[in-house]
């Protein structure tokens, strides 16, 4: 068990902009995702010292949002790892505080993809060996690794849209979520074909959003308003960038970050009370199920079947509606986060789960890329 484990608690979080925010610049929509997380935990930007930030449009992101927030930090980074990076500067927060690099550590995330461009495709450079194929990133190559699991252990369409359809069915109880009408197994395989064997239900949302979270020690959240939510473990793992370079377009990763965060935080998998996890595509689900070690590699599609992700089913997956029916503004890492931190604290209303615990929270980048998982857990856990 790592010395880091319980090192910083999260003491507020909050959104801002989900869905669509017209004529609100990605500045203004993480502003209003900073001010709703420093409200929850009862605190102003002066308290923050702390800030990590990465963006898709600006270079130097927690630079250009300090700048923004008139807040001149002790500690900053604005590490670009994809959509997992959010939950990466959760890591590096947390070093940050434990070594009294800072005291208040901001953690914060906004796009305007939506109102913008309103197309789920990469701003990343050409990767040199792809780009001369033609592929429409990053939803040909997750389109790749749903094939190859599909061929390698019989996963079939309609396992992929359980998926879909147990999304819809957690964020018809959101009132934050973008889509909330009625999701038939029948309307995800008969939507509009997007990249063989997707349709368009099986991709994540284009939307615009902000997300942020607070950490300090967990002595002082404890002195704040909200419940604390102590980061019990969390662990980092990549192996490529480009799909051409991914070992198994079966196996991600997360099956390393996965272990070390369990290990940091003492806990296993049957432990673990709700899972959020980063949908981009139907078959993310399918595959960190099984590389976190809820099901056996290639046994995630029977998994997910029957309801079994929904609510009331036996497992407790993306309560928010996730990627797929939530938000998903250019990256989407941070909401899992902020919704595992809305379980732990009680604050989901009709989709609210009883009395959870420890809750996991996984991030994805590039394509199947970078990893980071995080184990959360109420005060009482430490």
């Amino acid at each position: 068990m790592s010395g880091l484990r319980g090192a910083a608690s999260i003491a507020g979080a909050g959104t801002y902009g989900l869905g669509e925010a017209p004529g609100q610049s990605e500045l203004e929509i993480t502003a209003g995702a900073v001010k709703a997380a420093l409200d929850d935990a009862g605190l102003k930007a002066a308290d923050v010292d702390g800030v990590f930030c990465a963006s898709m449009t600006y270079n130097m992101g927690s630079l250009t949002l300090c700048e923004y927030l008139g807040i001149a930090p002790k500690f900053s980074d604005s590490s670009m790892i994809g959509g997992s990076s959010n939950l990466a500067h959760l890591l590096t927060a947390m070093m940050a505080i434990a070594t009294g690099q800072c005291d208040v550590a901001l953690v914060a995330y906004g796009s305007n993809q939506r109102s913008v461009s309103g197309r789920l495709v990469s701003t990343s450079r050409p990767d040199p060996f792809e780009s001369p194929y033609g592929p429409r990133q990053p939803i040909t190559s997750y389109a790749l690794a749903a094939s190859r699991h599909m061929h390698e252990y019989g996963t079939t369409r309609a396992q992929l849209a359980e998926v879909a359809t147990a999304a819809r069915a957690w964020a018809a109880m959101n009132p934050d979520a973008f889509l909330r009408e009625p999701l038939a197994i029948a309307d995800v395989l008969n939507a509009r074909p997007i990249s063989d064997p997707f349709t368009v239900r099986d991709c994540c949302l284009v939307t615009d959003g902000g997300g942020a979270v607070i950490l300090t020690s967990p002595e002082r959240a404890r002195d704040l308003p909200r419940p604390p939510v102590p980061v019990l473990g969390g662990a980092m793992a990549h192996w490529h960038r480009a799909i051409t370079n991914m070992p198994d377009l079966t196996v991600t990763a997360a099956s390393e970050s996965g272990p070390r965060a369990y290990a940091m935080a003492g806990v296993s998998v049957e432990d673990i009370d709700l899972v959020q996890v980063y949908d981009a595509f139907t078959i993310n689900t399918v595959v960190f199920l099984e590389d976190l070690g809820f099901c056996a590699k290639g046994e995630g599609g029977a998994f997910v079947e029957n309801g079994a992700i929904a609510p009331g089913g036996k497992l407790v997956v993306n309560t928010n509606g996730g990627g797929l029916s939530c938000c998903h503004p250019g990256m989407y890492g941070i909401f899992p986060l902020i919704e595992a931190v809305r379980q732990l604290r009680g604050d989901c209303g009709e989709r609210q789960q009883p009395n959870p615990e420890i809750a996991l929270a996984h991030g994805n980048g590039g394509l199947f890329s970078s990893q980071v998982t995080l184990i959360l857990g109420t005060d009482g856990t430490l």
